[in-house]
């Protein structure tokens, strides 16, 4: 008879203090998805590439104090997931979320980078749908295209449009700021 394994699916709030305890580092490159704590993939120099150059642009194009701009660094989405995407663009706040990681209501835009990842960045949508993330770009540097999520509802999104160099995007938090997708891409 095979004994079926079982797993432990950790909160937010047990993954923050394993986080304070030590027990996970920075070294660990992890992240808590749906309550398991999932190793994050190697970055390829394409993917790093668009992170630093999405940076670089929204900095230049927000100026000081519009935004928080946050790159691979954790947003805590309860009950039980702490993603940590490549870039987001939270509320502004001046203390630059020192005493608590970004949540829900503070997100206005997730980007997520992908070049072998892809499959996975989509798995993260149902949890960013879930969470009431307002909108998630999903820049798919193989394909050269931006994948533009909107309207979440439960553990999808009810609108997808799918853009390409050529065409442009403005995010809903800063529709006035006209980028074209091929200057997100490396």
């Amino acid at each position: 008879m095979a004994s079926e394994l079982l797993r432990h699916r950790f909160t937010l709030e047990e993954y923050e203090k394993m986080v304070e305890a030590g027990i996970l580092t920075p070294d660990d490159r992890a992240e808590l998805l749906d309550g398991e704590i999932v190793e994050k993939m190697a970055v390829g120099s394409p993917h790093a590439a668009c992170v630093r150059k999405l940076q670089r642009m929204f900095f230049e194009l927000l100026g000081k104090g519009a935004a928080t701009l946050s790159s691979q660094n954790p947003i805590g989405l309860p009950p039980n997931s702490e993603p940590e995407p490549d870039f987001a663009i939270l509320k502004y706040r001046s203390d630059d979320y020192a005493t608590l990681h970004p949540r829900p209501k503070d997100v206005l835009l997730v980007i997520e980078v992908s070049d072998s990842s892809l499959r996975r960045d989509r798995t993260k949508l149902r949890i960013y749908a879930r969470s009431s993330i307002q909108e998630v770009w999903i820049v798919d540097v193989n394909r050269k295209l931006v994948e533009v999520y909107t309207e979440p509802a439960e553990e999808r999104y009810r609108e997808l449009r799918v853009l390409k160099p050529g065409e442009s995007i403005a995010p809903r938090a800063f529709p006035d700021l006209a980028l074209a997708v091929g200057d997100l891409l490396p």
